[in-house]
C-alpha cells in the first residue's frame, strides 16, 4: 500500500469518544451563527434573510465557514459512537457502551451545522474537494504495494493520485451544482438567530453533562 494506516482504529473509533467535546464545540458554533445572523440582519428577531452585508467582518464570516468542518466531524463522531458502541465521553462508567440519544443528536446537529454555511459557501466546490480527497485516500490505502511499484516504473504514483483528484473533483463539483438547492433551503430555514441560541444552549447543557457527569440529558441512553 502507498500508506499504512488504520482509518477505523486510529480515527473513527477515537472520534466517537469525543462526542461530549463536539457538543460544546457545536454550542460555540451556534452562538457564532447567532451573532453572525444578528449582525447580518441588523436584528435578533428579524426573520428575513438578507444578502451579504459587507459590514460583517471577514473574521466573523470566516468563523461561520469553520462550521462546515465542525459539523462534518460531529456527524462522524455520532455515527462512530453508535457503530462501534463507544460512549461519547471518558467520564461514562467503565464498560458503558454507546449513548443512543447523544449519537443521534450529534448526527442531527452535525448535519445542521454542516449545511448552515451552505447559503454563503461555494458548496458544490467544497463537496467536490471532499469527495475527491476521500477517493484519493482510499486509493492510497487500498492499492497493493506491487501495483504501486509497477506504476512507479512509468510515473510517480503521487502524480497519478493528483490526476485522479482533479478528475473526481471536476465531475463531482459539476454534478453537485445541480443538487444543492435542498441544502440552501435548510440553511435558510435554520438561520433565525433565536433558533441558533436555543441550539447553542442545548449543546452546552448536553456537552457539560457528558463530560462532567458522564450522563446524557435524556438519562443513561
Amino acid at each position: 500500500m502507498i500508506f499504512q494506516w488504520d482509518f477505523t482504529e486510529n480515527f473513527l473509533r477515537p472520534l466517537g469518544t469525543f462526542g461530549g467535546w463536539f457538543m460544546l464545540i457545536l454550542g460555540i458554533m451556534w452562538i457564532i451563527y447567532a451573532a453572525y445572523e444578528t449582525k447580518r440582519r441588523k436584528s435578533f428577531k428579524k426573520r428575513k434573510v438578507e444578502d451579504w452585508d459587507f459590514d460583517i467582518t471577514k473574521f466573523l464570516k470566516g468563523l461561520t465557514y469553520i462550521g462546515f468542518i465542525v459539523g462534518l466531524l460531529s456527524l462522524m463522531s455520532g455515527i462512530a459512537g453508535l457503530i462501534f458502541n463507544v460512549p461519547p465521553s471518558y467520564t461514562f462508567p467503565p464498560g458503558a457502551g454507546r449513548s443512543w440519544f447523544s449519537g443521534i443528536i450529534l448526527i442531527i446537529f452535525g448535519f445542521l451545522t454542516f449545511v448552515k454555511p451552505a447559503n454563503d459557501l461555494p458548496l458544490a466546490s467544497i463537496i467536490g474537494v471532499l469527495i475527491a480527497s476521500i477517493v484519493v485516500i482510499i486509493l492510497a490505502l487500498a492499492v497493493p504495494q506491487k501495483v504501486t511499484d509497477l506504476i512507479a516504473v512509468f510515473v510517480n504514483p503521487k502524480i497519478v493520485l493528483l490526476i485522479v483528484f482533479i478528475i473526481v473533483f471536476a465531475i463531482v463539483a459539476l454534478t453537485a451544482k445541480f443538487y444543492t438547492a435542498g441544502f440552501m433551503a435548510v440553511s435558510k430555514a435554520i438561520s433565525w438567530p433565536p433558533l441558533a441560541v436555543i441550539f447553542a444552549i442545548f449543546c452546552f447543557i448536553q456537552g457539560f453533562l457528558l463530560l462532567v457527569l458522564g450522563v446524557s440529558i435524556s438519562g443513561y441512553f
